[in-house]
């Protein structure tokens, strides 16, 4: 079974603002990501500019096919 990783965040900007997202999922390779390269995968994907601080809550890995095809959890190289 495909692994992805669930997960609560929270992202501040730089220049003010923020935003959350809950119950959030992600398809990865492998059982396991960093809290680090989470953090990283979710500003990258989300296309994010002036990012401050990421905190990454409530992460869990959980067993699910995968909703992306393969080649877009390496950003398609």
């Amino acid at each position: 079974m495909e692994k992805r990783v669930c997960f609560d965040f929270e992202i501040e900007f730089s220049n003010g603002g923020g935003i959350q997202g809950q119950e959030f999922r992600l398809d990865i390779e492998g059982d396991d990501i960093s809290d680090d390269a989470l953090a990283d995968y979710i500003v990258r994907d989300m296309r994010l500019l002036m990012v401050g601080t990421v905190r990454i809550l409530n992460k869990r890995i959980i067993e699910e096919p995968h909703k992306r095809p393969l080649d877009a959890l390496d950003g398609g190289e």
